[in-house]
């Protein structure tokens, strides 16, 4: 374990260079102690580890040292193939290069390994699309994925409501949620996030940008979607229903001190169609709008079918 740890602690430093004690400890899941301690440990066996004093400080490598001790286990080969995502590398225009790359790989790892590597691609496959929905188009994709690895500015189009609207941004990455590629980008009014499926044209500028510092794709997109999510319009229905249909309401369903179960919609359309197809298993009992507007389509249903 502690060998694994120190192996992981150089690569650390090998690939984003100056890190403090406290971001070591924070990606090894170890105190700032051990920290210190295997920081010793490496310059004991060789390893040219330097202290850079100073608020700014921390441990890199001295003289661009670097090492190829960065042999894959087994449990680790595996992980990376089952991890593999053919499907958005195909859309980022980078399939070709996906597949040559796993292909070296592959070839790369010691026989037993290279079993248990495509042992995992045989059994786990991801599939980020959801069912029954339209595909988003996004013809523009590999473009941007240019922009954003190229650190250049564009300029796009962008369906916008009604309108075609022009914008300058600098990209700083793509995410891919349930099925739908957004670019987040910065402008001069702030950071902006777009889907890529309405950008109509993308023209890549000769000019490029200096990427924030303090920028991470990952936190940035987790504070975002959940504000996202905040702001959203909510609808809370109350429903009579039994237990062994309750399990199938979407969401996560409240089940109040009277017996009744409270769900949650983003409109009030989307409760009434999710809702009707539970025919008589759930009575919707508030809100009274909705209530009255299932009641007439029952009504409606029950005159058709009685002619």
């Amino acid at each position: 374990m502690r060998a694994t740890r120190l192996v992981s602690l150089l690569l650390l430093l090998q690939t984003r260079g100056r890190l403090t004690a406290a971001e070591l400890a924070e990606r090894l899941e170890v105190s700032v102690r051990t920290v210190h301690r295997d920081v010793e440990s490496l310059a004991a066996a060789g390893v040219p580890v330097e202290a850079v004093r100073g608020p700014a400080g921390g441990y890199r490598l001295a003289g661009g040292y670097r090492t190829r001790l960065t042999g894959l286990t087994a449990d680790e080969a595996e992980a990376l193939f089952a991890a593999g995502m053919p499907g958005p590398a195909a859309e980022l225009g980078l399939g070709g290069e996906f597949a040559a790359a796993r292909l070296k790989l592959l070839a790369a790892l010691p026989h037993e390994l290279q079993e248990r590597a495509t042992r995992a691609e045989r059994l786990f496959h991801l599939d980020t699309r959801g069912w029954f929905r339209a595909e988003d188009r996004v013809p523009h994709l590999p473009a941007l994925a240019a922009a954003v690895w190229q650190g250049c500015r564009a300029r796009i189009r962008y369906r916008e409501g009604g309108l075609v609207v022009q914008r300058t941004i600098d990209p700083l990455g793509l995410v891919l949620k349930g099925g739908a590629w957004y670019v987040v980008a910065r402008r001069s009014v702030g950071m902006r996030v777009y889907r890529v499926s309405r950008v109509a044209s993308v023209r890549a500028l000769e000019e490029t940008f200096e990427r924030p510092s303090a920028f991470e794709l990952t936190v940035f997109w987790e504070q975002w979607s959940r504000s996202f999510e905040e702001t959203l319009p909510r609808v809370q229905v109350t429903v009579r229903v039994d237990e062994d249909v309750r399990r199938w309401l979407p969401g996560e369903p409240r089940v109040d001190e009277d017996g009744r179960t409270v769900v949650a919609f983003a409109h009030l359309g989307d409760a009434y169609r999710e809702l009707l197809r539970f025919g008589t298993q759930l009575e919707v009992l508030e809100p009274a709008e909705l209530r009255q507007r299932i009641a007439e389509t029952s009504r409606d249903v029950a005159a058709m079918y009685g002619r």
